[in-house]
């Protein structure tokens, strides 16, 4: 019988056999991608004729300052107000019913429509306002409009 193994040697590479085995992966990638090389090549090459790799090279160099000058922008009043209302607005878009939404933006939109059709039409009267306020479609408008600034009203009151 054979003797039992008690000891396992790993097998060290020198620095030169690592060099070479990284190399020779390296070969083989490129072979199998060598299409992807090429086109990586040709964008960098284009890059390079506008200028554009030099701009990052010393975008990259000027990193410390350009990080200075960016926070400099955009902690001045203006910006930071900017943000402020970006995320009030969010905020208050997140609590909206999508449905009453894309309703409100189509009336708005008919609204506009008729609007540009009246344009042209003659003058409008005192009488004619009276008689408007029968239409279904003016009274529903004209209801929606005063219900909101009511409740505009209450919102500011808060």
């Amino acid at each position: 019988m054979a003797a039992p193994i008690t000891n396992i040697k790993k097998q060290q590479l020198t620095e030169e056999q690592l060099k070479d085995q990284k190399l020779e992966n390296l070969k083989q990638l490129l072979s199998e991608n060598e299409e992807a090389v090429h086109q990586v090549f040709m964008i960098m090459a284009e890059l390079n004729d506008i200028g554009a790799l030099e701009a990052a090279t010393k975008l990259l160099e000027a990193k410390e300052d350009v990080a200075h000058i960016a926070l400099g922008q955009l902690t001045r009043k203006p910006v930071t107000n900017m943000i402020n209302n970006l995320m009030g607005v969010a905020g208050a878009l997140t609590e909206l019913n999508p449905d009453t939404t894309a309703k409100l933006i189509k009336g708005v939109n008919a609204g506009v429509d008729e609007a540009n059709k009246a344009l042209d039409s003659e003058k409008a009267s005192a009488f004619k306002l009276i008689k408007m306020l029968n239409d279904p479609d003016v009274n529903r408008a004209l209801n929606f409009g005063v219900h909101f600034l009511k409740g505009l009203g209450r919102g500011l009151k808060e």
